[in-house]
């Protein structure tokens, strides 16, 4: 048995799930002139702390996949990787999420606690980032009253204590980076509440896409990567956007105006070629868009503003 200076409580807190400081356990942590190096990795024959001057062997400290090593180094210079062997033998090497220091700046967190945060689409949702080197996925999600919030996916086998994310007291906001994780993978959030032990995993409220019905998580994807055309409109706006001339306004909501064969819906280009000829022939002078961001159900229209 490891002569671990954890607590059994704080242990089993942990496996069970109801742990919501993973960072007070898992990752490095300098203790004297050695640093003990901590992870979570159920249903492995082996893991391993890998780095620059050599491979070391780390000690199942419980059955259900915790593991501990100590080895020689100071923070926060300590660089490390984890090395996976799976009960076939082959092995993964990977880079530790509870490596890496908070993602979101101490003014961000300032703001969004004082709800005058006028970016937060920057910060909150899952954003492809780079640090140190590593890419991967920073998720930042709002639940001030959960227990617990998890980042959960196929990637952890939807396990609720694999990546659980880092709490900010005082703003409510969750966030973990996860490195290695790309576009098109699919998450939810796995929320443990103080309510007779009630837990749910929920699609993410900032989501940049969404898996198509019935399906429901939420996928990871680049919303910078489109390159935007319009600078010619935008540059002459002033000049055909008068608050003196006569508009006549034509709502409409995209998805349901008009449809392909087999309920296949319009491109935006499938759109620009026959909303717009249609629109000016029936004389509108402008168009008011019902909601166009992805939700669970796309039956419905949302709720228009006015």
């Amino acid at each position: 048995m490891s002569q671990t200076s954890l607590q059994p409580e704080t242990i089993e807190a942990y496996i069970k799930g109801y742990h919501g400081a993973p960072f007070d356990i898992l990752g490095p942590h300098q203790s004297g002139k050695d640093i003990v190096v901590r992870a979570f990795a159920p249903g492995m024959a082996e893991l391993a702390v890998v780095t620059p001057k050599g491979r070391t062997v780390m000690e199942q400290i419980h059955e259900d996949g915790l593991y501990e090593v100590v080895v020689p180094g100071k923070l926060p210079k300590f660089r490390y990787q984890l090395e996976a062997t799976n009960p076939d033998g082959t092995t993964r090497l990977y880079d530790d999420p509870y490596a890496f220091p908070a993602q979101l700046s101490d003014f961000d967190i300032h703001l969004m606690a004082e709800g005058t945060h006028l970016h937060i689409y920057d910060r909150l949702g899952a954003h492809l980032v780079e640090v140190d080197g590593v890419k991967g996925v920073r998720f930042a999600v709002w639940a001030p009253n959960a227990l617990r919030v998890s980042v959960v996916g196929d990637f952890n086998q939807w396990d609720g204590r694999r990546h659980v994310m880092r709490f900010h007291q005082g703003s409510g906001v969750w966030e973990l980076f996860i490195p290695d994780i790309i576009e098109g993978d699919i998450y939810k959030y796995e929320i443990k509440t103080r309510y007779q032990d009630y837990m749910v995993s929920k699609a993410d409220p900032v989501g940049f896409a969404g898996e198509m019905r019935p399906k429901n998580a939420s996928v990871v994807w680049n919303i910078d990567k489109h390159q935007w055309q319009d600078s010619d409109w935008m540059a002459n706006r002033s000049n055909s956007q008068s608050y003196f001339a006569p508009m006549s306004i034509y709502e409409m909501h995209l998805g349901s105006w008009k449809l392909k064969e087999g309920w296949e819906w319009y491109t935006y280009q499938d759109l620009a070629r026959e909303l717009v000829p249609y629109v000016k022939e029936m004389g509108f002078t402008h168009i008011e868009l019902l909601p166009v961001a992805e939700h669970p159900f796309d039956g419905s229209w949302g709720v228009s503003g006015h």
